[in-house]
């Protein structure tokens, strides 16, 4: 039997990390409607910092070496999924879909993954593992 590509459980842990950070604020950043975009952009920006975090304990934690592309999977799949079921919901209300602002920030997720997987690939050649990475044979 071969090996996969893809260390599953990183994935898990880093979509893991994105579902419990970055998700919430996207949600929150697309109800807040208010005149002072600043707000909206703060809760957008803390979404892309939750997706960096995401993508980078993907990266961290995989054991493949490919850290980049575990975070790229990982923020771009994360996102993907949640975006799907919110453009369902929207066109189930009969509500327009923003198709631009999807893909465009489908665009800032992927890049939010790749400098997550660069902080990643970076604890990993500190030396720097986490206590599961050891843990597992």
């Amino acid at each position: 039997m071969t090996e996969s590509r893809w260390d599953v459980a990183a994935l898990r842990a880093g979509a893991g990390v994105c579902l419990l950070i970055a998700v919430p604020l996207t949600v929150i950043a697309a109800i807040v409607d208010s005149d002072d975009g600043g707000v909206q952009a703060l809760f957008f920006f803390g979404a892309m910092a939750g997706f960096v975090v995401g993508g980078g304990c993907a990266a961290w934690v995989e054991r493949r070496g490919t850290p980049i592309s575990h975070s790229v999977v990982t923020t771009g799949g994360t996102y993907l999924a949640t975006q799907a079921v919110f453009v369902v919901i929207r066109l189930i209300a009969g509500r327009d879909v923003n198709w631009f602002g999807v893909f465009f920030t489908l665009g800032l997720v992927l890049l939010a993954g790749v400098v997550g997987g660069l902080l990643g690939a970076r604890l990993q050649a500190s030396g720097f593992t986490p206590s599961t990475r050891s843990e597992r044979p």
